[in-house]
Order: structure tokens, then sequence, then C-alpha cells
């Protein structure tokens, strides 16, 4: 069984916070491999002093739905700082008092995903504020594949805050080494490492248990799609919000199930099958209206390649439906947030090829393995 980060501190590495004042930035995914919460774990312990909890996006108990604002409030006596609402980022008011920001979250190994976003901003806030920073690292639930494009820093957003790739393969404490070193960040980092764990390793492989990241991020499942399917939030179809199986599940009203899905079989794009499929979403995109596509099954995950699949159905659903389909946001369209950068959606607007829109980033994914190599923890 992989060990944690949080376990490796409490057990061998108490030094780092033994009589500091501590605070903690989690959410329910803070938890060792016996599911006992790292709040509890810290509170409880003699020789830690927890002083304060800081929630990123969705809140500190994984309640909130995207892009909702959450408000501070308290757990016990101990102050809970929200970092997704009137603030994405620990003002020095929160830090008052504090020695030690420990970041304690499970990832899922996307750049679009907020977490590494927080974790970033929190880093910034430390170094200005003189305040140790730790990580506790655990593992990238979809391993160390790498795929997509770098983010060109004009389209740096909450979802995409630093130029790195979109599926970057890394561990959030080879991130957090990465920003400080290559971005030059200058926190005074710690990253608590974990024991067994491998690059090749899926996160089931890890024996740990599976808590949701976030309310829409449900199975592992979830997260091997993630990576190509979150683009659908830029598009006028469904991402499978509202359903059990959200990003598993693409569609929208104008979509004929059966037409589509045999139009993408007929790809044979690998390791993945279409199978034709109504929804009705009960809240986000097209709520209360029956909606046809596709859901994405996963025949061989490690031959998957989630953004090459979601690139190849937008181009596809384009061509079939040019009066229905739609991006999503007139001035600065959602989808480049995502995507980084611009020239994919133009690139896919002008009915460019696919492959000739991944060839044109091989370059950006041989640089950013270089820059990476010296950050890595694991094998």
């Amino acid at each position: 069984m992989t060990r944690l980060g949080l376990k490796v501190l409490i057990e061998d590495n108490l030094e780092l916070v033994k009589n500091k004042s501590i605070g903690l930035i989690t959410n329910p995914t803070g938890i060792d491999e016996k599911l006992d919460s790292n709040i509890s774990l810290l509170l409880k312990h003699p020789k830690i002093r927890l002083k304060a909890i800081f929630s990123p996006e969705h809140g500190l108990w994984g309640a909130a739905q995207d892009a909702v604002s959450i408000s501070s409030s308290q757990h016990s006596s101990i102050p809970i700082f929200s970092l997704y609402g009137k603030t994405v980022k620990p003002t020095p008011e929160m830090l008052k008092g504090l020695d030690t920001l420990i970041f304690d979250i499970q990832d899922v190994g996307v750049r679009f995903y907020t977490y590494i976003s927080t974790m970033a901003l929190a880093m910034e806030v430390c170094a200005e504020n003189g305040l140790e920073f730790i990580v506790l690292d655990r593992p990238n639930s979809i391993g160390g594949k790498m795929e997509g494009n770098v983010l060109d820093p004009q389209f740096s957003s909450f979802v995409g805050h630093l130029p790195i790739l979109l599926r970057h393969g890394m561990t959030v404490g080879e991130l957090a080494k990465l920003f400080n070193g290559h971005f030059g960040m200058g926190a005074n980092l710690h990253v608590v490492a974990m024991k067994d764990w491998s690059r090749d390793m899926w996160f089931d492989e890890t024996r740990l248990h599976w808590v949701m990241p976030s309310p829409n991020m449900p199975t592992l499942d979830t997260a091997m799609v993630y990576p190509g399917m979150c683009l659908f939030e830029g598009t006028n179809l469904s991402e499978g919000r509202g359903t059990t199986r959200p990003f598993e599940i693409i569609g929208a009203p104008y979509v004929d199930a059966h037409r589509l899905a045999e139009t993408l079989n007929d790809l044979a794009l690998p390791a993945v099958k279409f199978r034709p499929t109504y929804f009705i979403p009960v809240f986000s995109k097209h709520k209360d209206k029956s909606c046809g596509g596709v859901q994405i099954h996963v025949i061989e995950r490690n031959a998957f390649a989630p953004l090459r699949t979601a690139l190849y159905m937008i181009h596809t659903i384009k061509a079939i439906y040019p009066d229905d389909f739609q991006w999503l946001g007139k001035d600065r369209p959602f989808f480049d947030r995502l995507m980084g950068t611009d020239k994919v959606r133009i690139a896919l607007t002008n009915n460019q090829p696919v492959d000739d829109i991944i060839s044109s980033w091989q370059s950006e994914v041989a640089e950013f393995c270089d820059i990476r190599e010296k950050y890595l923890l694991y094998k």
C-alpha cells in the first residue's frame, strides 16, 4: 500500500511541525489509509497546534458545486477560511499568528483542476509573508502519462495559473517543487514525499480509498476521461453534470445519439468505445431536457488518450451539427481558458485535422519533459 505524505509527516517527520502554529489547506480527500481525516489526526496530536483551516473550491466538506462561492466559517473553535469566495488566496490577516501552512489535498492530475492553482497562490503568499509551506504528497490519480499543450501565460486564470502541460503526470509535491524552482516563487518549501508510489500507478493500484475530490468526480473512471471531456464545459453540450456519470456522458438536445455514436466509432479511436445514450440532467446545462449523446467507455486505460479523443469528438459534432454547436463565452471563450490558448478553438473552428493540432504542440511537450525532470520525486 502507498504510504501518504500525511502519515510520513506524523510518523517520521514530526520535527517539521512540532510545536508550530499550523494552518491546513484541505478538503474531504485529506484522509489516511484508514479514512481518518488529517484534521482529526492533527488536532489530537499533542505536539501539533492546528490553528486554522483553509478550504478550496467546493468547500471543506466538498458539498458545493463548481463555481459556487463559499463563505468562511468555523470548525469547533478553529476558523475555516474560504479560498473560493471573496478571495482565492490567503490574506495576511488569515495567516496572522501562523508559522506554517500545510497543503494536503488529493489532486486529479490535470492543469485546470483548481486545487493546484490554490496551492500555487498559497505558496506565493507564504513567500511574501515569511511562512513555511509544507506539501503532504499524494498520488497523481491518473498516473504519469502526459498529454496536451503548455498554457500560454496570456490565458492564465484560476483554471490554469501557470504554464504547465494540460496533463502533466506529476504529483502535487512535484508541482510545488516545479513552481518554487522553475517559476521562482521563493517559498520556504518542504515536500513530504510518499512511500511505495511509482509514476505508472493508477489510483486503484495504491490500495488507498477513493474519496470524491469534488462533487462531479465520483470515481476513478471519471478522472480517467476528465483531461479531455472537461473541455465540453466550454461548449453548449452537456458534459454530464446533473447525471450520475459526469464527464463520461456527453450530449445535447440537438444530438441524435445513434448517429453520433456510429460516426465516432467509425473513427476507430484507440482504446475507447462510444455507446449511444439519452439522458436528462437534473441541474447544470440543459436541465430537465432530454439530451442525445454518448457514454465514453474506456476499453484499455493505458492506451486511452482522453484529450485526443475529446478533440475528435468536438471536431465530429461540429461537422454533423454546424448550426447547433456553439462555443460558450463571447469575449473570452471558456474553452480557451481550459486549453490555455485560443489556437485550438480557432483550428477546430477552421476544421483543421485534429492530428495536426496535436502535432503543433509536440515541441512544448518535449520542453516541459526536460523542465520537469529535476523536480520529480518518483520513478
